[in-house]
């Protein structure tokens, strides 16, 4: 199969125009709300302070994450968010995102594990990424999650 070309972007809020952030915000709502049947406050506030990694075609918003800095010296960064356009799934634009997400953690946070809370279906994918189990399963807005960790990278710390 061939790969979808994209452009990958990391910025924070303010530097989205409006259109690009009703495009995120409402590819979130749309995957995270409706279609997994799930009411929840997608705006938490936490996205003012977060870097967003999008991958692009020309103006085309095809999958993001968030990145959230560590709230201590000590604490891990943590990936959330994590959405590809229900336009673009089965391309293997998830496995390009991670790969992009966990890099931006790694130039921009460097010595800090990474963390995310991963809906339970989907513990092998960010396994695949060296993400391992820290919890047991547990419901987060009525979903299955598990809390996962990755070690700081060999020549990062």
């Amino acid at each position: 199969m061939a790969s979808t070309p994209y452009q990958v972007q990391v910025r924070r809020m303010k530097d989205f125009s409006v259109l690009e952030l009703y495009a995120l915000l409402k590819m979130r709502i749309d995957v995270f709300v409706v279609e997994q049947k799930c009411p929840y406050p997608e705006l938490d506030g936490k996205d003012v302070n977060a870097l967003h990694v999008t991958l692009l075609d020309g103006d085309e918003l095809l999958a993001c994450a968030r990145i959230l800095p560590p709230s201590q010296a000590q604490d891990p960064v943590k990936i959330g968010r994590v959405v590809v356009s229900p336009n673009h799934r089965g391309k293997h634009l998830g496995d390009a995102l991670m790969r992009e997400a966990i890099a931006v953690c790694e130039q921009h946070f460097i010595g800090h594990t990474i963390a995310l809370s991963a809906q339970s279906h989907l513990q092998l994918f960010y396994q695949s990424f060296d993400f391992a189990p820290t919890s047991a399963e547990y419901l987060e807005d009525g979903i299955p999650h598990i809390d996962m960790v990755r070690p700081v990278s060999i020549g990062r710390a």
